[in-house]
């Protein structure tokens, strides 16, 4: 118990309060894993289509799947640091 005055500096988050925190955490894993599943498909695929659409001369479809290549690298960048920027978060917090 604190008295008047003195400051608590270990007020945070009580993660083992939620029933089914394991499954949630699962949940998110798993949600991630498919974020980069997809995004590297989507890398692929728009790789593939601006190799092809730049030797056959369609500039117009080169482009956009050139834009393709850096949405699914953007895209892959931010599903894979969404985990690490999300405990920062919490490190953060528990030491305010």
């Amino acid at each position: 118990m604190s008295t008047p005055g003195q400051i608590r500096t270990d007020v945070g988050p009580d993660f083992g309060a939620v029933g089914g925190a394991g499954d949630l955490r699962a949940i998110v894993g798993a949600l991630l894993t498919y974020g980069l599943i997809i995004a590297v498909l989507m890398l692929v695929i728009s790789a593939t289509t601006w190799a092809i659409a730049s030797n056959s001369g369609s500039w117009h479809t080169a482009q956009k799947a050139k834009v393709g290549c850096f949405v699914a690298i953007g895209g892959a960048a931010l599903t894979g640091a969404a985990l690490a920027w999300a405990n920062w978060l919490l490190d953060i917090g528990a030491h305010l």
